[in-house]
């Protein structure tokens, strides 16, 4: 446009040629075309406003603040802003709250593993202690690192009967946990029947473990 405006020595003859070429244009169209050019959008104006107090409350908080507590924090501020604005210009300065940690993943599936039948048909109700048994193992994060810790659950009095803890999520982690609860039970002169009670837990296997999933 510059190029015809300097040969044909104003806007008219420019709009004259865009009209000659099929495109049909008014000179007040071509002064908001340029005007929009020259000047920034009120939306481009807030949102370098915004990116100065995110970085700025980002860099008050040793860069750990994620897009939630940076939005609330500019709310308290009285700076109204969305949450997904805060996010969008969090993602165009490349900057990230910190993330606590990886996911730990406890049970792991192995498919080439028999299946053991649900003995239980998902009835989770014993009628007596010493009739059903489930079992489970989480982690929990400490200091040392992450600890996993197993347990077994009478569902009767939903009292847990048996529990192990290790750094590591090896077969013997599950073991002791049922060992224990047998253990314990003995002791106090309860030991289950033979053939009453039934252990279950999920279908996982750590390490080729596939021997207390359901057995009577």
């Amino acid at each position: 446009m510059d190029e015809h405006r300097d040969r044909f020595g104003g806007v008219e003859p420019i709009c004259r040629v865009l009209t000659e070429h099929g495109c049909q244009i008014a000179p007040a169209t071509y002064y908001a075309a340029r005007k929009r050019q020259s000047e920034p959008s009120a939306r481009t104006v807030r949102d370098a406003e915004l990116k100065e107090q995110i970085k700025e409350v980002y860099e008050t908080n040793y860069r750990v603040y994620g897009a939630r507590k940076i939005w609330r924090q500019l709310n308290r501020q009285g700076q109204k802003v969305a949450r997904c604005t805060v996010e969008r210009l969090m993602r165009e300065l490349g900057i990230a709250g910190a993330v606590r940690g990886k996911r730990v993943i406890t049970t792991m599936p192995d498919p080439a593993a028999t299946r053991a039948p649900d003995l239980l048909d998902r009835e989770f109700v014993a009628p007596a202690p010493n009739r059903t048994w489930v079992a489970d193992f989480t982690h929990v994060a400490a200091w040392a690192g992450v600890i996993y810790v197993a347990f077994v659950v009478d569902t009767f009095s939903r009292r847990i009967v048996g529990w192990s803890a290790s750094m590591s999520k090896q077969t013997q982690l599950v073991l002791d946990a049922l060992d224990m609860g047998l253990w314990q039970r003995d002791r106090d002169g309860l030991s289950p029947a033979p053939g009453e009670l039934v252990h279950h837990s999920d279908a996982g296997s750590q390490l080729r473990f596939n021997q207390s999933l359901q057995h009577p």
